[in-house]
């Protein structure tokens, strides 16, 4: 009877030696090989199985598959991989030599490759790196979170979502260059971005007690209105009008201050802004026209946004050079 040849595969994302019972199993019982030494070898040679370290590949897993019945193959080698192909195209041709099986160790838990993107900005900003990541400020790097956000919005309005993705990837780069930069700050006051994601991570469940925590809230408005309590118990002293981002265009900076006035019940017309001209003056008349979207439930921004890109889809056909066939003929 043939031998079996187990390809043995582990999550690099995950620490070295945490496996399935199935895995420990398996490695305990029969020989392992690797084609060199690794974290994960290391790791069960400290729990006392042996791994042979061989260079010759296939000839030997078929060899101590004839001998054991089982042998276990430790995936990680970046050969591995064409190994796995030659082996399995032998096998296919001489099915009386061996089996193959492929049994999955341990795998990556959602959120793995975040990791990898941590690991990559390490290295792109660490010395050796690359020069131009290295020599960034936050403050030189705030214009492209703002050129990533707009890009981004671009996709969900064309409602491309491959565009998107990539999108959200070119954000993401951001924020992991932003917190591998701030590790350099002095003693203190350096963070990481372990640091923002446990930020995080308590802000969403602290805002989200009708999940984590026992508070029985079921409408939208409901949590939402719970959302904004809390929202405002956290950031008790200071005004209802703090934390708004001026850098925000003028139009959703005007209803981002109407919102937060209404629910605090100030009437900003009552506010002195100056003299009063004898006709308002065109800010005043966008003002009014944000008051009158917002009262409606709509989005001043997007809506101009809308019309803007309809405007602008019509310009662009009228603009457009005749087609040789639509051409006039002479006269």
């Amino acid at each position: 009877m043939a031998g079996r040849i187990v390809l043995l595969v582990t999550s690099p994302r995950l620490p070295a030696g945490l496996l399935t019972a199935a895995a420990w199993d398996l490695v305990r019982a029969h020989p392992v090989l690797a084609a060199a030494a690794s974290e994960q070898a290391a790791a069960l040679r400290r729990a006392g199985v042996t791994v042979t370290f061989t260079d010759r590949g296939i000839d030997d897993l078929i060899a101590a598959a004839a001998a054991d019945g089982i042998v276990v193959w430790l995936v990680g080698h970046p050969g591995d991989e064409p190994l796995a192909r030659t082996l399995g195209r032998r096998l296919a041709r001489e099915p009386r030599l061996a089996a193959m099986e492929l049994v999955y160790g341990s795998w990556d838990p959602p959120g793995a490759r975040l990791l990898d993107a941590v690991a990559v900005m390490d290295r792109l900003a660490s010395p050796g790196g690359d020069p131009w990541k290295r020599q960034q400020t936050h403050r030189s790097l705030a214009k492209y979170m703002i050129e990533e956000a707009y890009e981004t919005v671009d996709a969900i309005e064309a409602n491309d979502l491959d565009a998107l993705r990539d999108e959200l990837g070119d954000v993401l780069l951001q924020v992991v260059l932003h917190a591998r930069l701030a590790e350099n700050l002095p003693e203190g006051e350096a963070w990481s971005v372990d640091d923002v994601a446990a930020g995080l991570v308590d802000k969403m469940v602290r805002r989200n007690p009708h999940v984590f925590g026992e508070v029985n809230v079921t409408t939208v408005e409901a949590i939402t209105e719970q959302w904004e309590q809390i929202k405002r118990a956290e950031r008790s002293g200071t005004g209802v009008m703090d934390s708004i981002a001026l850098g925000q265009p003028a139009l959703s900076l005007a209803a981002k201050i109407q919102s937060r006035a209404r629910r605090a019940g100030i009437d900003l017309e009552a506010v002195d802004v100056g003299p009063a001209d004898a006709e308002p003056s065109l800010g005043e008349r966008l003002w009014a026209l944000v008051a009158e979207a917002t009262a409606s439930g709509l989005d001043p921004e997007a809506e101009l946004r809308r019309v803007a890109l309809a405007r602008l889809a019509r310009a662009r056909d009228a603009g457009r050079p005749p087609e040789a066939g639509d051409a006039e003929p002479p006269s």
